[in-house]
């Protein structure tokens, strides 16, 4: 039961015109694939496949009351010097209002202002500001399309005659998002693609073995692209997808590139030729790719078990864009190797170029990674109880960890969104845009109906954290109503949250306990709740689902049990010290200002768990590639010592090159505007920054050396096993005078 990527390698390379020209082919399929499909597979709604109380209550209302959730948005109206009562601004209003309805029901589904039903709740109290609610026409995602439309006009008559108009709701500030994140993800990849094709000089001396592992991770990158459009057309995916897949086809595309290309290099500088190079390469670095890509993806099948598109559709790009980077390190990769031989050395840099050629990038006679090697060898006590305790203590902070959404006031400064949200909070309630919604399905004409209908809204008018009066609805048969209450503060904000908490947990229990009815709480502070609720209850069972598919792996790929118990204990303090760095430079501010990171209180909800199968599936990615090593030098030795002290000076050098490449993508990508990417950016980039030193050049090691021969200790019980093992016997050979 061994897999031969050496033979795959060996073949890729003899027929490489032909190799070149399948992926080619694909490589044209997938762009012109996502050009015409990608658009209509993805949406910027957020959404559950399954059916917590706020779908129930919106399908409740889409079936019998108002169709299809519409998008509200708040136009802002307001004048220094006159009050609403002035013809000026009366006359201000009503020709805006003109213009916004002027754009056709195609556009404005509904719209009212103050001069046609005179509601105290639309002008301040202070009466220089009035609001024109409306409500876009179609689906979240046309909102989206339309409102373009509404915000430039509204751009265009901010500051005219005095007035200040603005605009806030779900759409309009979703289109600002999705530009700035846009920007953010350009901003990334000009961050990290420059940066990373100079460590990858740096690591191979040469100009054109450092362009190909960039070649490769961009050909990964437009293929799972061209992919998630299709799984678009039958499971709509987050817009988030593409971001995903960009960072992580940079990150794994190039690592698993580096792998493949410096064993062939080395084979070729220990004498083998071309061929026999490409498929000892093939025999070992390519499937310490494939198994490393098996435990990646592992890690993020959870994701997908979690009932929201976000994390589907995370999950979905991030394993999209690792196959298809395994598939071209196996097949393509070999085929370039093919036809370029020894060229792939040309361009050297000056020194560096000249230094690798001398010494092979071994550096056993001498050099930083022996002496690192030396150092953690002979004090294995010490390195792992000063690396433990490191990592222990930096993930201290993550019990402060507290989690929700990252309102719009987490924008950058200067966006109109969050000049928008400041002006609503200061003069109404940011929560007049996204009111909390509660349903209620019965016979609303009863009198016991009615009478829950009166005891809960005299509850939430009690209540400070709601502002203003419920208004019910009930729609022609009088079998649902719906009572639409404002929130004082945005969906996103922890009075949202207690207040839907509340009617959920207390008001409508009260109300409605002894009545025959069904009572939902959903709109955007129901939706969120319901969100906090779905993370924390899957993540026992993401975590339970990645520990134990690692775990299976791990003992079938190194047939051993205390390597995959061990590396998921270091893997768990790596996550850990990242949670707790995260709420360090975050939550706490140490450091935001200097790293150019926005302060915030709140680390965004769908984080934490993003972050533990993503990083725990990059950290097993270095496990396989040093401990492949480790292995098969012990099989050919049966020397652990050794075997540890070979594989940390042979891969050193190589592991921190390439984590030092996911770091410069990440930290592009923590460097955009937006919170939650700073967030995410930073989490990834100090994780594998932590793993690659601290874990993989420290602790792995060390620890091993303590073990000794108990490392590959497997129970007689599980010898029938199936032997995965990375390195197979046939491409075990004797070690070279030297190594």
């Amino acid at each position: 039961m061994r897999l031969s990527t050496e033979a795959l390698a060996r073949a890729s390379a003899a027929h490489a015109w032909r190799t070149v020209g399948i992926w080619t082919v694909v490589l044209i399929v997938a762009v012109v694939v996502a050009a015409t499909l990608l658009a209509d597979g993805l949406t910027t709604e957020f959404a559950y496949s399954n059916n917590p109380d706020s779908k129930r209550g919106d399908a409740l209302l889409e079936e019998r009351l108002r169709g299809p959730r519409r998008v509200n948005e708040v136009v802002i109206v307001q004048s220094a010097e006159l009050v609403v009562d002035d013809p000026a601004f009366e006359a201000k209003v009503l020709e805006l209002f003109g213009a916004i309805t002027g754009l056709g029901t195609d556009v404005i589904y509904g719209a009212v202002n103050y001069y046609m039903f005179p509601d105290p709740a639309m002008v301040a109290e202070d009466r220089h500001t009035t609001l024109i609610p409306l409500v876009m026409a179609g689906s979240f995602d046309e909102a989206i399309d339309n409102v373009e439309q509404l915000t430039d006009l509204v751009a265009a008559a901010d500051g005219r005659d005095g007035f200040k108009v603005l605009i806030a709701g779900e759409a309009s500030i979703s289109l600002e998002s999705n530009k700035i994140s846009e920007k953010d993800l350009i901003r990334g990849e000009g961050i990290g693609i420059p940066v990373a094709l100079v460590i990858l000089m740096f690591v191979f001396g040469a100009l054109i073995a450092a362009v190909i592992p960039l070649l490769v991770a961009i050909f990964a990158i437009v293929i799972a692209i061209g992919l998630a459009a299709l799984v678009g057309q039958v499971f709509q995916l987050s817009f988030m997808v593409t971001n995903m897949i960009t960072m992580i086809g940079l990150a794994v595309g190039i690592d698993y590139t580096l792998l493949v290309v410096s064993r062939f290099r080395e084979e070729r500088r220990r004498g083998l030729p071309k061929f026999d190079a490409i498929g000892r390469a093939g025999a070992t670095a390519s499937r310490a790719v494939f198994f490393s890509g098996v435990t990646v993806v592992l890690a993020l099948v959870g994701l997908l078990v979690v009932p929201t598109n976000i994390f589907q559709s995370l999950g979905a790009g991030a394993i999209l864009v690792v196959i298809v980077s395994v598939l071209i390190s196996l097949t393509l990769l070999p085929a370039v190797l093919g036809l370029l031989g020894d060229r792939i050395d040309s361009l050297r840099l000056p020194y560096i170029g000249r230094k690798l050629s001398r010494t092979g990038g071994d550096e056993s006679a001498g050099g930083f990674w022996n002496w690192v090697t030396r150092t953690v060898m002979g004090r294995p006590v010490v390195s792992v109880v000063l690396t433990a305790g490191v990592l222990v203590a930096m993930a201290i902070p993550a019990f402060d960890l507290n989690t929700g959404f990252n309102g719009v006031e987490s924008m950058p400064e200067g966006t109109k969104a969050r000049e928008a949200f400041l002006l609503l909070e200061d003069q109404f309630s940011f929560g007049v845009v996204s009111p909390l919604e509660i349903v209620v399905d019965g016979d609303v004409n009863s009198d016991a109906v009615q009478g829950a209908i009166e005891t809960l809204n005299a509850a939430m008018e009690g209540d400070e954290r709601f502002i203003g009066k419920p208004v019910v609805q009930v729609n022609d048969a009088g079998d649902l109503a719906l009572i639409s209450i404002t929130v004082a503060g945005e969906a996103a904000a922890d009075v949202a949250e207690m207040a839907t908490r509340a009617v959920r947990d207390e008001y409508v229990p009260d109300a409605f306990g002894a009545v025959d009815a069904r009572v939902y709480a959903t709109g955007g502070p129901a939706f969120n709740v319901d969100f906090y609720d779905i993370t924390n209850r899957f993540a026992p069972i993401v975590f339970a689902i990645v520990l134990g598919l690692s775990f299976v792996l791990l003992t079938l790929v190194f047939r051993s049990i205390v390597v995959p118990i061990k590396a998921i204990i270091m893997n768990l303090l790596s996550v850990g010290a990242a949670y707790g760095l995260l709420v360090l430079v975050f939550q706490k501010g140490y450091g935001a200002d200097i790293l150019g990171f926005q302060q915030s209180d709140i680390i965004d909800a769908w984080i934490p768990l993003f972050l533990f199968s993503v990083l725990f599936g990059l950290s097993m990615d270095y496990h396989v590639f040093m401990l492949s090593r480790i292995r098969e030098r012990f099989d050919q030795t049966g020397d652990n010592a050794a075997s540890v002290a070979f594989g940390l000076r042979s891969t050193g050098g190589l592991i921190t090159g390439a984590a030092l490449i996911m770091v410069a993508v990440f930290g592009g990508f923590a460097m955009g505007d937006l919170v939650g990417f700073q967030q995410v950016g930073f989490g990834l980039a100090v994780a594998v920054f932590l793993d690659a030193t601290i874990v993989r050049s420290v602790l792995v090691p060390a620890s091993m050396r303590l073990l000794g021969d108990l490392n590959w200790y497997l129970p007689r019980g599980l010898s029938w096993l199936p032997d995965f093992r990375v390195e197979p016997e046939e491409a075990i050979s004797a070690p070279a005078p030297g190594d």
